[in-house]
């Protein structure tokens, strides 16, 4: 594998902006200083001053691999997540079948081995029935373990008090959870049909998929993590009310300690909220769902403030025919990979967030928090999985998308940043037009 010099670059690394250089031998990151002479035979590549950033870390996604492959894939999925950045991918377990146990684990491995072009971990699922499997986790195999703590795929909705109480007293891995109160949404789903009937549309899905399921629901996760002192994150928060369960400061403390019980938020829900309803009807249609204006200001605040600590997608691709069917029955969830980093730099180009902030919460912290060997930092001796993002205006067509759902939320939507470079593992993935190369996506360590 022949090394790489990139020169004049402004890398963006734990909290700082320094001009520099980066050489990359072996697939790692071997040195960065400034005033780096090129080698014989090396391969240049001149920044011009643009930023130079650690690849994402999306801490969730679900590529529908096995058995919904006709919305997506590993192979589809990941070329589209390379394309926008992300260059390492943690996914979710409530597939067909559902990986509920090492077997189904270790077939997700066997899967992406040779045909995801990003990093990969898969995680471990839970159900009323599957607690054996979860004490008997090797926590080197997953990042963690996904409790649906709401309506979900298949047999993942844990709703056993007991059972849900020994995963959290015996999970050999942090936790993570799906917070809604199944109950609740189903008694306002009758209500709001026997309302509105055949006119029920996306429009009242906010009210249906309520902020008090989802705050009803993460208090009780909260208050089983304290109870038995489980390392928590919960997924996706949507709602200003669930802020206060979390502590206000950063995710490594100042003594090494790091926090408990941490949030993550996603992306749809900085940049859409319930006016888009009217415009996006289905497309934005996920679970929980997009809210208020007010909780999106407050969501972007509390990445500011590190009340949440991470920022991810929840990439959950439909098939464009799926998300035209009336709204009881179109599916919940949108394809978010390839251009999610292009709108967390929106944020940052409107001035609410900085781009250090941005590194952290989809670089820093998602390895941080899942003990991800090795990644997530631009340091030397780490994977050289790297971003180099210009600032050259795009708008977002449709004949763009790389994902097999072939659409996306984000469609007709100017943003001033894109995506130049994308290197996996050292080697070059996406050139700013399209995906090169071939897949040499890794299995991730875990540094447990």
């Amino acid at each position: 594998m022949p090394s790489i010099l990139i020169t004049n670059a402004r890398l963006v690394n734990e909290g700082r902006v320094l001009d520099a250089d980066l050489r990359i031998e072996n697939g790692r990151i071997a040195r960065i200083d400034s005033g780096l002479a090129a080698r014989d035979g090396e391969q240049v590549v001149d920044a011009a001053g643009r930023w130079l950033l650690p690849g994402m870390i999306d801490d969730q996604v679900h590529f529908r691999e096995p058995g919904l492959t006709q919305k997506g894939d590993i192979a589809t999925e990941s070329a589209a997540a390379v394309a926008g950045g992300l260059t390492t991918f943690m996914d979710m377990p409530n597939t067909n079948p559902p990986t509920l146990n090492a077997e189904a684990l270790q077939a997700k491995y066997d899967a992406a081995a040779g045909r995801a072009r990003a990093n990969y971990g898969f995680y471990m699922g839970a159900s009323n029935d599957n607690l054996e499997h979860i004490q008997r986790l090797d926590p080197k195999t997953a990042p963690g373990i996904k409790v649906f703590m709401g309506a979900s795929t298949g047999n993942m909705l844990v709703d056993n008090p007991e059972t849900l109480d020994a995963i959290f007293r015996d999970a050999p891995t942090p936790i993570i959870t799906h917070c809604e109160d199944t109950p609740m949404i189903d008694a306002l789903m009758k209500q709001y049909q026997a309302q509105y009937g055949d006119n029920l549309s996306a429009e009242q899905h906010p009210d249906i998929r309520s902020r008090e399921a989802c705050l009803k629901s993460s208090q009780l996760a909260v208050s089983l993590a304290r109870k038995h002192g489980t390392r928590l994150h919960v997924l996706h928060i949507s709602t200003a009310d669930e802020l206060a369960l979390f502590e206000r400061g950063p995710l490594i403390r100042a003594d090494g300690s790091r926090k408990q019980i941490t949030a993550e938020t996603c992306i749809h829900f900085l940049r859409f909220d319930r006016t888009d309803y009217a415009r996006l009807g289905n497309l934005i249609k996920c679970n929980p769902a997009i809210k208020d204006v007010a909780d999106r200001e407050a969501l972007t605040r509390a990445l500011v403030e590190d009340i949440i600590d991470v920022l991810a997608t929840d990439h959950a691709p439909h098939t464009w025919e799926e998300k035209q069917k009336p709204y009881a029955q179109a599916p919940s969830g949108l394809p978010l990979v390839q251009y999610a980093l292009n709108a967390a730099l929106e944020l940052v180009h409107e001035g609410k967030l900085d781009i250090t902030q941005v590194v952290q919460k989809f670089a820093h912290a998602p390895a941080q928090l899942f003990d991800v060997a090795e990644r997530g930092y631009l340091r030397e001796g780490y994977w050289a999985d790297l971003v180099l993002v210009e600032d050259k205006p795009f708008t977002v067509k449709r004949e763009d998308v790389l994902s097999k759902c072939g659409w996306s939320p984000f469609e007709g939507t100017t943003f001033h940043s894109r995506i130049a470079s994308t290197w996996i593992n050292g080697q070059l993935a996406w050139d700013g037009s399209q995906v090169v190369g071939a897949a040499n996506g890794q299995r991730l360590a875990f540094d447990r």
